[in-house]
């Protein structure tokens, strides 16, 4: 079942969908890694970005936020931030 709630985004919102697919992960961790502590972004996809879950909590586990403010079908939008120091 899709979650149609929306919520307003958080910070600076980044739109990977015209980013081709082979940058998008890593524009998007630069994006991050340029974040103070207690900062976010919203993320802008096409699909849900579950894998880039994955590699966020292996890299980072513990040092991210997730939040997931539109879930589909056409477009996801996912709250990333740093937690406050």
């Amino acid at each position: 079942m899709t979650n149609t709630t929306q919520k307003p985004d958080a910070g600076e919102r980044l739109d990977v969908r015209p980013i081709p697919p082979r940058h998008k992960h890593s524009t998007i961790f630069e994006t991050f890694n340029a974040l103070a502590g207690g900062q976010s972004f919203t993320l802008v996809n096409d699909h849900d970005p579950k894998p880039l879950y994955y590699q966020f909590n292996m890299e980072m586990q513990g040092r991210f936020e997730w939040e997931y403010l539109e879930e589909g079908p056409e477009v996801w939008r996912v709250r990333i931030g740093k937690p406050q120091a």
